[in-house]
Parts: structure tokens; C-alpha cells; sequence
């Protein structure tokens, strides 16, 4: 699928959610709904330390200091057959 065909499905995206709707009532219903069933739902402690855990890893990923990385590549002949830059440089 080339570039612009993913940029025209998105530019043409119509979302069906009833969050979507403008009719408040429909929107209340729905959240209603989605609340409803996870307040019903029984969680195991392996399922509450899972969760535990990927927050404690994503605080940690987002306190971590910026960094750059820079890779070069040289073809056999020595010179630099790319040259990629990761980063805010």
C-alpha cells in the first residue's frame, strides 16, 4: 500500500462509534455500558501486577533523559553508504 493511499483512508476515516453519536443520551448510554462492564469484571493479582509493573516501566521510560542516536554505515570501499540520525538533531 503506498503512502498516499494510507493518507487517504485516514483523511476519508468516518468513525461509527456511538461515542461519536451527537446525541448526548446515545453517548451517556454507551459510556454507561463500557463502565458498567468494567466495574463487573474480576481482575487476578497476576492480571493488577501485570499492570503495576507496564505503568512503573512507563514512568520510568518517560523520566529517562533524551537521547540522539547516529549510525553510520561504510560499504567495503570505505565510504559511507548511509547515514541514519535518530533523534532531535
Amino acid at each position: 500500500m503506498s503512502e498516499r493511499t494510507a493518507l487517504s483512508e485516514l483523511a476519508n476515516f468516518v468513525g461509527r462509534s456511538k461515542l461519536a453519536s451527537p446525541d448526548p443520551k446515545v453517548r451517556r448510554r454507551t459510556m454507561d455500558g463500557i463502565s458498567a462492564r468494567l466495574l463487573h469484571q474480576r481482575r487476578t493479582v497476576g492480571e493488577l501486577l501485570a499492570a503495576v509493573l507496564a505503568l512503573s516501566s512507563r514512568t520510568r521510560r518517560v523520566a529517562q533523559p533524551r537521547i540522539a542516536i547516529e549510525l553510520d554505515v561504510f560499504a567495503p570501499g570505505g565510504k559511507r553508504a548511509l547515514d541514519l540520525t535518530f533523534g532531535p538533531d
